[in-house]
């Protein structure tokens, strides 16, 4: 072949074969139904409080089994170490750290009963073992071994079937109780007919108006006159319990179909009338399941791992069990302003959006588009009913649960990402107005650039989460061609840096514009949300390339991570239980940690990610019930693996970005709602091989460590090529993601470096900021400001003003009292209070600064579990007539008053004089916030000491939440007063 233009067509042709060879990956295939892979009992071991009943996909109804009544680990109704069930109940949450929900119980037994036997007496819970239980999507069956009686159950979207086979034809009894779970405020049972009840459960826990109906239809009558005493159905007269005894000769199974709604019972009824109807039992189930698959294969992947598919597709059924479906049939719905209304869109309640919005809700608008429209239609319709979009909502309530507005980043992350179902300019006007509320610390956040310790508990995490939301604002704004709204969000966007401690290279606290001292990472306090300092240090996603340049370097960072994932595994200070799933200090099984693994890519590390990332896939997720490092919380812990199975991760929602991890299965493909697939295959993968060597983005080398939203959504190819070594693929300058903020810069405000707020003679102040070449200017009880060049001394009461400029920036003035306190006056502690409660240390009860209701403040100190015993000296001897001294009452925080407070005077602190003392019933239940001053008439007489001592009550009284777990009370008291 010498022809030069055959030649070069030849060349042309084996380079387009060869293209097309390079793109064309085959589809993953299932080799069976997906939802043989699902193990509903991951979770419902240790902390993971998921359940494993029957539910549809993002339904209403969560027909499950109740094992447990009470208890942190009783979240979801269910717990795997447990051996009794106390019946069938319709709702429930999965992965959470509330104990809401657990409507209507049904429990189908073999004598009347209206007590369920947790005193340890006769009741109508039964022992099960759970080699007589089978769990699937959609469907549930157990063998209740006290009684005999197997069990069936599942469901549709809003209605569900039981199914009960008795032993034998005599004493078919069942259940119905409205008291199980949270407190009953009203409840209703009617007899419609021999065949049919139907009801309402009004209820009250941790959202305070809860609201249930219910429409019930058997199979099989049950006797309704009264005439006839061994026929009957019976009612406790002081409790909502009620007996069925069913008329079944032939022993024939008894179905149970069950309609529930938010509305009325007439919307119950539709609900399962519309759903059910005449179905057999079969039938729904089919439909349950067939449902659940076709969900399920929105993902298909392909492994010779059993194991890790299992885990997957669990996880994956995990993150369509909720938001929930709280809307009738007839598009009816209850909102939260607890009225009926109508929507042509599907309405959603159980968003538990501080968690979720980090990887379930940008999983949706891969896999769930349609859906994620529903989503923030629904966030819009609850703005119009009770004048703000959830926080955290559940069953038409506001919780006020957790810390940001987060449904402001799922919003901007579905518009920018092309998802409009919705009006957008009123989506915008809903997402400014949560970010310009004054509650929760935003009044301090906006005018200060950052949220003081002393005026909002959890204030760095605030602070830190606000930023970020504020940064999807503005990046929404900028979209839409908002000028002066990017201006304004972008430049909140970085208020981050106001809590950034340049000395110790962590977020801190700003305690009266100093740090909050003493300073410790490892422990957990009322600064952070759920999390210590190593937790939250490294949330900065809008702008790693500011936080980069506030450590030092990218260096600076990369030390940093390692150090986190190889710190001690232990915290200190408040027991946190939700921090678990521990590598370092990365905290797995809770939500601050998640995007952690992947900011190695931001320092062209991406090997460490990989390491990190495939260690935390195979060591923290198992196929076990105890499978999940931490609360499952909705969805998020499992959008995380499917995401990062997957190869790459939504570190910042609203980049349109994910960061490349790595793989765990050969094949995976994503179909999408449009038509579309996203392929992607492993090539050479193995349990050593899980470095990347390279990556082709449909057929062509991908230099850069992330992938685009659109790369996924119109379809194509991600290869991957493994090795069993740390590869150079992704180290180079500019192949790495980059969040950063480069416009509308703001300056960061100083903060007093060195200084004590209280002192006695005289006390060195050292300003200082994070800010390199920034000038601080201070004033000291005038608007007359000096440019700050060394420290200088405060000798009296006074307020301290500074601010700092560089080039056309300039910081908010921010102010300071210093008090001075009396020289001659100091205290013996022979008590030792918390650190975390410290309210300033040692002088902090005779420093004249009294204390708000809020303990989180840090303005008042803490004793846990142990005597306050103070000795004031009052330098000389002088005559005093009253001592005051005050305490806080916040009993669902364990603070109780003390149950005794003495007073003792002396002259020469050997020999005191006990005063008459105080006592306090102060284990009386009182939900109220309080502050008990306790004073003292002391007989006009020269004394130099004057001795506190305030007794613990110790133990939790019964009837508090934390008396099971042998919870003890803490003493937070504040001021001691002398006159």
């Amino acid at each position: 072949m010498k022809n030069p233009k055959l030649i070069s067509a030849f060349i042309a042709l084996i380079i387009l074969f060869g293209c097309e060879k390079k793109t064309d990956i085959q589809p993953a295939k299932k080799d069976q139904p997906l939802i043989n892979y699902v193990n509903t009992f991951i979770g419902t071991g240790g902390h993971g409080h998921t359940y494993p009943g029957a539910t549809l996909p993002y339904g209403m109804m969560q027909l499950s089994p109740d094992t447990r009544l009470e208890g942190w680990d009783g979240c979801s109704g269910y717990h795997y170490s447990d051996s009794y069930i106390y019946g069938f109940s319709h709702t429930h949450l999965s992965g959470t750290g509330i104990s809401d929900y657990g409507d209507v119980l049904l429990m189908p037994t073999n004598k009347f009963h209206f007590n369920n036997g947790a005193d340890g007496k006769e009741g109508y819970r039964a022992h099960f073992s759970h080699g007589n239980e089978v769990a699937e999507p959609g469907y549930y069956k157990v063998h209740l071994d006290s009684t005999d009686i197997d069990v069936e159950l599942t469901v549709s979207k809003r209605s569900g079937i039981h199914k009960y086979q008795y032993p034998n034809s005599n004493k078919q009894f069942l259940v119905l109780d409205l008291e199980h779970r949270d407190k009953l405020l009203s409840g209703e049972i009617n007899v419609i007919s021999d065949t049919e009840i139907s009801g309402h459960r009004h209820s009250e826990a941790w959202a305070k108006d809860q609201r249930l109906f219910f429409y019930i239809k058997f199979s099989h009558s049950f006797r309704t006159d009264p005439k006839e005493s061994q026929f009957r159905f019976l009612k406790s007269t002081d409790k909502q319990i009620a007996n069925l005894l069913f008329r079944n000769p032939n022993n024939e199974p008894v179905y149970v179909k069950i309609g529930i709604s938010a509305v009325d019972i007439e919307g119950a009824r539709k609900n399962l009338e519309a759903e059910v109807g005449n179905k057999d039992f079969e039938t729904v189930k089919k439909e349950a399941q067939d449902y659940w698959e076709e969900q399920l294969e929105k993902i298909v992947i392909e492994s010779d791992d059993l194991n890790k598919k299992t885990n997957f597709y669990s996880a994956l059924y995990h993150t369509m069990i909720a938001p929930n479906r709280y809307q009738d049939v007839d598009g009816r719905y209850r909102g939260m302003d607890l009225e009926i209304h109508n929507a042509d869109f599907d309405y959603y309640t159980v968003f538990s959006l501080w968690d979720t919005y980090r990887a379930a809700h940008p999983l949706y608008t891969i896999i769930e588009q349609e859906k994620t429209n529903d989503f923030i239609n629904t966030f819009l319709a609850k703005y119009d009913e009770g004048g703000i979009m959830p926080m955290w909502d559940l069953a038409g309530n506001y919780t006020d649960c957790m810390i940001g507005y987060h449904a402001v980043p799922i919003i901007a992350d579905a518009y920018l990402k092309g998802i409009r179902g919705y009006d957008t300019e009123k989506a915008f006007e809903a997402m400014k107005h949560s970010a310009t509320r004054d509650k929760f610390g935003l009044e301090a956040y906006k005018k200060y650039g950052f949220i003081p310790v002393d005026e909002e508990s959890e204030s760095v995490s605030k602070t830190l989460e606000y930023a970020y939301d504020d940064w999807t604002i503005a990046q929404m704004a900028k979209a839409m061609g908002k000028t002066e709204d990017y201006k304004t969000y972008i430049q909140r966007a970085q208020y981050y840096k106001n809590v950034f401690d340049p000395e110790s290279k962590f977020m801190r606290g700003r305690f009266r514009n100093t740090w909050f001292a003493p300073f410790d990472p490892y422990e957990v306090n009322f600064n952070y949300t759920e999390a210590n300092s190593w937790q939250y240090s490294f949330y900065v996603p809008q702008d790693i390339s500011g936080f980069i340049n506030l450590l030092g370097g990218k260096d600076k960072l990369e030390a940093q991570l390692d150090e986190l994932f190889s710190a001690k595994t232990e915290t200190s200070g408040r027991e946190q239980s939700d921090i678990t799933g521990l590598i370092g200090q990365y905290a797995h099984g809770n939500e601050p940690s998640h995007h952690m693994a992947y900011l190695y890519n931001f320092v062209n590390k991406p090997h460490k990610t990989q390491e990190k990332v495939h260690q935390i896939l195979t060591e923290l997720y198992k196929n076990e019930p105890d499978g999940v490092s931490g609360n499952e919380d909705c969805g998020q812990m499992s959008a995380w693996y499917v995401l990062s199975s997957m190869g790459f991760y939504s570190v910042t929602p609203g980049s349109n970005e994910y960061i490349i991890g790595t793989p765990l299965f050969d094949k995976a493909t994503i179909n999408l709602e449009n038509g579309k697939q996203f392929k992607m295959m492993a090539n050479n993968l193995s349990d050593t091989n899980i470095y990347i060597e390279s990556v082709e983005l449909n057929g062509k080398p991908l230099e850069q460590t992330f992938i685009k939203h659109s790369d996924i959504v119109e379809g194509g190819t991600l290869e991957f090529n493994m090795t069993n070594q740390p590869s150079i693929w992704g180290t180079k300058e500019g192949s790495e993601p980059k969040t950063e903020i480069t416009e509308h810069r703001i300056l960061p405000s100083p903060f007093i470096a060195k200084g004590d707020i209280t002192f006695r003679d005289l006390t060195e102040v050292v300003l200082g900021t994070s800010e390199k070449e920034a000038k601080i200017y201070f004033a000291i009880d005038s608007d007359d400001f000096k440019l700050y060049k060394a420290p200088f001394t405060i000798s009296k009461d006074c307020k301290v003003k500074l601010y700092s400029e560089k080039g056309d920036l300039k910081s908010p003035v921010l102010t300071t009292p210093f008090f001075k306190i009396d020289p001659n006056l100091s205290i013996t502690l022979e008590s030792e209070f918390a650190n975390q409660y410290s309210a300033g240390g040692n002088d902090a009860l005779i420093d004249g600064i009294r204390s708000t209701k809020n303990y989180r403040t840090g303005s008042w100190q803490g004793y846990h579990d142990q005597d306050l015993v103070a000795i004031v000296d009052l330098g000389q001897q002088k005559e005093i007539s009253t001592v005051k001294i005050n305490f806080l009452q916040d009993q669902g925080a364990w603070i109780f008053y003390p149950t005794e407070v003495q007073c003792l005077i002396s002259k020469d602190n050997k020999n005191f004089k006990a005063l008459p003392s105080q006592k306090i019933d102060a284990s009386n239940k009182n939900s109220e916030l309080e502050i008990k001053t306790v004073e003292f008439k002391i007989p006009k007489t020269e004394y130099k000491y004057v001795k506190i001592i305030a007794k613990k009550m110790g133990k939790l009284p019964e009837w508090h939440l934390g008396y099971p777990m042998d919870g003890r009370s803490w003493i937070f008291v504040d001021e001691i007063s002398i006159k």
